[in-house]
């Protein structure tokens, strides 16, 4: 009796989940099935998954982009502020992080609390100075004011792999200490290879934000040559005509393969990361 009522529990747990599972992906299966779908039947047929008839023309045509510039540039573009942001994001928080937890200094708890704080800044209030700043310094059009920026720590990110080196014994440090080194030596030879989770951590993040990016580039990019793709999958739609949305759908697709793959790949240094984030 009670290993039937075990049964029915676990059927109905594994029931619920599947269900809940299923209403969190629709939209993503619903884009992906639209981007097979012929245009006439996109919004006509909705509720179906399933096309009538596959048209992998839309991703043909998709990929064509708009004002003779194609896809594949809009990609370029994206890989190359992203990776080089993601790069600059984990190497300066590391370092920053490591100076918080391991190097004395006067008033480093006040500073770091003040770091802290900043994350209560609404993203909005920086807009305007932030703007002026890059336009006069002659950085609109250009790749620098959506990477150069991202080489700032975020305090996020510096948290995270604070609490990480945190969690790795004094002990080593000061073994190494012993046998001659120095701040430099202890933290690419010690904690760097100890902090692995927490960096694969703060890279899938700072991929996937930059990546989806949308309002920077917005602000910051004109010529269509250097649109990423979060801004070229907007402009793809046009108002004043008739939108071609079995292509925007087909690119919209091909937008989630990157960081899917790189969500895929890393997903147990992520968990990891995670989860240790709050043990000392």
């Amino acid at each position: 009796m009670v290993r039937l009522k075990e049964k029915w529990q676990s059927l109905l747990y594994h029931s619920l989940i599947l269900v809940l599972g299923f209403m969190m992906l629709y939209p993503i299966l619903w884009i992906i099935a639209s981007s097979f779908k012929m245009h006439s039947e996109i919004f006509q047929n909705v509720s179906s998954l399933i096309p009538n008839q596959f048209n992998f023309d839309n991703y043909i045509q998709g990929w064509k982009g708009f004002s003779n510039v194609s896809f594949d540039t809009f990609f370029i573009n994206s890989f190359i502020i992203t990776i080089t942001a993601t790069l600059g994001q984990v190497a300066t928080a590391s370092i920053v992080a490591y100076g918080f937890a391991r190097v004395k200094f006067i008033g480093k708890k006040f500073w770091f609390m003040l770091m802290l704080a900043t994350m209560l800044l609404p993203r909005e209030i920086l807009m305007i100075p932030q703007y002026i700043i890059i336009s006069t310094i002659g950085w609109i059009d250009t790749f620098k004011p959506l990477i150069i920026p991202r080489f700032l720590p975020m305090p996020f990110f510096v948290f995270l792999i604070y609490q990480f080196i945190q969690g790795i014994p004094k002990e080593l440090d000061e073994a190494a200490t012993i046998d001659g080194c120095g701040h430099y030596s202890i933290f690419f030879r010690i904690i760097l290879p100890n902090i692995k989770p927490a960096l694969i951590t703060t890279f899938v993040f700072q991929f996937c934000w930059t990546w989806q990016d949308f309002l920077s580039p917005l602000l910051y990019i004109q010529s269509n040559n250097l649109y990423p793709v979060s801004l070229a999958l907007k402009l793809f739609s046009d108002p004043s005509t008739v939108t071609n949305w079995g292509a925007l759908f087909a690119m919209s697709v091909l937008s989630l393969i990157p960081p899917f793959i790189l969500f895929i790949s890393f997903q147990r240094y992520l968990v990891k990361g995670i989860s240790t984030t709050g043990l000392n």
